[in-house]
């Protein structure tokens, strides 16, 4: 590891501590699956919400397998992009009750394999339900991982696999959830407050527009 890589992440250590944690709310695999899929643009708070109702009314992986499509469009319209994510949920957990009985598989291939999964939504998985090292790319990491220097590129799976080179396999699941906190509280897209983040020394935003 780089010297410049480990001085970032023991400021992310001493800041956040190396512990990672799911910020979406879930009783079971399945669950987490489909949070997932409806989190794609759309806020962690919003889906919590959607998905405490949605989980009271489909209780099981066939209930959602045999769910209306306009039903569940209406259930999870203010999650945005409600036509794609139903559409992908109940596919997804087709395949997952005919293919996979009924059980979420941890290989990421398996995983992507399923309706609306991509390597975020696997990576997820693989890391809160299995415990397997995983680097989840979203916006936050995206955004920060750039500023940082950590990476040069714009697509989450390039980026996906220069953090994998770059960090040590031991980082790879805290990464997300500092990151996100990170994002949050100090490095926002548009107005990061710099004045008093730790990060300066190593940020190209920073460096870029410090008057």
């Amino acid at each position: 590891m780089k010297k410049r890589t480990k001085e970032i992440l023991d400021i992310f250590d001493d800041i956040y501590g190396h512990m990672y944690k799911c910020y979406l709310d879930y009783k079971n695999p399945w669950q987490l699956l489909i949070a997932t899929i409806l989190s794609a643009q759309c806020t962690d708070a919003r889906v919590n919400i959607v998905t405490k109702d949605l989980f009271a009314k489909y209780k099981s992986v066939d209930d959602f397998a045999n769910a209306d499509l306009k039903e569940l469009e209406q259930d999870i319209h203010s999650t945005g992009f409600y036509h794609n994510k139903a559409k992908n949920i109940i596919a997804c957990m087709r395949k997952l009750k005919f293919e996979f009985n009924s059980e979420v598989p941890s290989d990421i291939d398996e995983l992507t394999s399923l309706p609306g999964v991509g390597r975020k939504t696997a990576n997820v998985i693989r890391t809160h339900i299995f415990n397997i090292p995983s680097v989840v790319v979203d916006t936050h990491v995206k955004r920060i991982a750039n500023r940082l220097g950590l990476t040069k590129n714009q697509d989450p799976v390039k980026i996906e696999f220069d953090l994998m080179k770059e960090l040590p396999k031991d980082h790879w699941s805290s990464t997300n959830t500092q990151f996100i906190a990170f994002g949050r509280e100090i490095c926002k897209s548009q107005y990061p407050k710099c004045e008093m983040c730790r990060l300066t020394k190593y940020c190209s935003y920073f460096k870029a527009n410090k008057r």
